[in-house]
């Protein structure tokens, strides 16, 4: 996602979506990836609170996979989008990525509850190993 606020657009421009927050789940609850997307429209750009305080959890959730886990995660980042995937990880990799995903998780669902769904929008989906 970039600098804080660097990818957002003013309400007019975000559409109806704002940010999607999309959290991928194995049949036992563990994360194993996420994607986000789209501006939250909030404010103007450079004074967007909540696009900021989404870019700055899940920038700092990405940094925090990859200093700790032995195996990087897989991260696509595009404009307005960021992808994160933990792959084939298993074990004390799995756990310990835990708590840094349920933290960037627990994070944004405060900003939502903040701020509502127009802004942020957070759903989960189903992960099954390839």
């Amino acid at each position: 996602m970039g600098v804080p606020g660097e990818n957002c657009r003013t309400r007019s421009q975000a559409g109806p979506q704002g940010l999607r927050f999309s959290v991928w789940l194995d049949s036992q609850g563990l994360i194993h990836g996420f994607e986000l997307s789209g501006h939250a429209g909030f404010a103007d750009p450079g004074e967007d609170v909540v696009c900021a305080g989404v870019s700055a959890l899940s920038i700092a959730a990405v940094n925090g996979l990859e200093h700790f886990l032995s195996v990087p995660p897989q991260v696509r980042e595009e404009t307005g989008f960021l992808a994160c995937s933990l792959g084939q990880v298993s074990g004390e990799e799995l756990s310990r990525a835990q708590w840094i995903l349920e933290t960037l998780r627990l994070g944004l669902e405060g900003i939502r509850a903040a701020y509502g769904n127009e802004y942020l929008m957070i759903e989960q989906r189903r992960w099954t190993p390839c």
